[in-house]
């Protein structure tokens, strides 16, 4: 059943705590996911969600903690002192534990470390903290299942047994050797069938998939994406098996990207979320629309320079918005076809010949339909000496467009820059201003033949 938070039930919850009724937060609470606590703990005030969270079990606890909004959990986390952080911070994974002590001062990390009880979890995330969050290493988990190929089933049974106690997930159970290199891994399913004597060492697969600690995490979510893995286990340059990056990781990773593309994309300059100051988004929509004003002041000045055509047939003018906005339409839609393929590693791609040839192909199927109807308005509305005007410029418009499309996310691509900016306002704009420019040029020809 679908959780559903209602001012009616937020205003129950607020007067429990404001009675301290702990016997009906608690039977509130148990039946409820962490993610619908969660959603509860953002309408309440830090003190009463603090309240709440002291209520709930340590772990959904630490659950809770790791999977708050970073913009939310910043100043909730705040409000704890290093003795309150450190028993939740034992709960978590060793990779979101590292997330949230990396988001807290050098006192305060060292604090909390020195104040865990369990030693082990510590010296995971000691080990985790020398990584950059975007590479494998520090996106990677301490917490995985391992059994030593010289063992037979019955003995990584016990294994599995002793380990599962820290291990939320099991997907596999990883073999290494007496140096502990990874060798590969073996299914839960093998296990259960096989007799309790079998050797590993006769049952395992030997074909595993894994990552150096440097990869980079995009390279990373290509590769489970590719195998379609639920996880897959880190090693350092020597192979040695050091933990494993599991889907929900990768799904965090790769929804990031999507919505730093979508940002890149729409024309802002830097990450910006919807409870930043105006300032701050101030500062990240300015650039592109300073951009954009600046070239659609240009194509002001275009016109401008034609105003004796204008002068001569009024009607040109009522052509101007069709070839603005085809020309950024066709540019958009071209840079995110470009994009895409460029970002999709997993096949053979085009050469940049193929590629021009594929869209001077479709440019001109595109470029002829829509001029031809745009043609086919200038005779209804009585103006048939623009027919081959506006029928050409929509056609010559749609063929630079592509073209522009194309190349820039390519040229982007080539010297290292994201190629997803190319696709927002720039080429918009750019493809205004050549569009227009094209369009008084041909009329300024064509009409003075008639």
């Amino acid at each position: 059943m679908n959780f559903e938070l209602t001012k009616d039930y937020l205003d129950r919850i607020q007067t429990a705590i404001n009675t301290g009724d702990d016997v009906l937060l608690r039977a509130e609470m148990e039946e409820l996911y962490p993610a619908d606590i969660s959603g509860i703990l953002y309408e309440l005030s830090t003190e009463s969600a603090r309240y709440v969270l002291n209520l709930v079990d340590r772990s959904i606890g630490a659950e809770i903690i790791a999977n708050l909004d970073d913009s939310i959990r910043d100043g909730f986390v705040a409000s704890f002192t290093s003795a309150d952080l450190a028993p939740f911070i034992e709960e978590m994974d060793s990779d979101d534990a590292v997330d949230l002590l990396n988001e807290q001062s050098i006192r305060v990390r060292e604090e909390v470390i020195g104040l865990m009880e369990d030693r082990e979890q510590a010296r995971f995330i000691i080990d985790l903290l020398h990584y950059d969050e975007d590479v494998a290493g520090g996106l990677m988990q301490k917490e995985l299942i391992k059994v030593n190929v010289n063992t037979n089933v019955n003995q990584c049974i016990e294994e599995i047994r002793q380990q599962a106690e820290d291990v939320e997930k099991v997907y596999a159970v990883y073999v290494v050797d007496d140096a502990g290199v990874l060798l590969g891994f073996v299914s839960l399913k093998k296990i259960v069938l096989s007799r309790k004597y079998t050797k590993i060492a006769d049952i395992y697969e030997k074909d595993v998939v894994s990552v150096e600690t440097y990869r980079p995490v995009d390279e990373v979510a290509e590769i489970m994406q590719k195998y379609d893995l639920d996880s897959v286990p880190v090693v350092n340059v020597q192979g040695r098996l050091l933990g494993r990056i599991t889907i929900d990781d990768i799904v965090d990773v790769i929804t990031e990207q999507a919505d730093d593309d979508l940002q890149a994309i729409s024309g802002l300059s830097g990450e910006v979320e919807e409870d930043d100051t105006l300032w701050v988004r101030a500062k990240a929509q300015l650039p592109w629309l300073v951009a954009g004003a600046a070239g659609s002041l240009m194509a002001a000045t275009v016109i401008n320079g034609f105003q004796s055509e204008l002068g001569k047939v009024a009607a040109l003018a009522a052509f101007i918005p069709i070839i603005g906005s085809t020309g950024g339409n066709v540019g958009i839609q071209t840079a995110s076809l470009i994009v895409q393929s460029l970002s999709d590693t997993s096949g053979l791609t085009y050469s940049l010949g193929q590629r021009l040839l594929r869209t001077l192909v479709l440019a001109l199927l595109n470029g002829a339909v829509v001029g031809l109807m745009a043609g086919c308005y200038t005779l209804l509305i009585g103006e048939p000496r623009l027919f081959p005007v506006v029928s050409l410029s929509l056609l010559s418009v749609v063929l630079l467009a592509s073209f522009m499309g194309t190349i820039t996310p390519l040229l982007l691509d080539r010297i290292g820059i994201n190629p997803a900016v190319a696709s927002g306002p720039f080429i918009t704009t750019a493809n205004d201003l050549i569009g227009i420019g094209v369009y008084f040029t041909i009329a300024t020809y064509l009409l003075a033949e008639l």
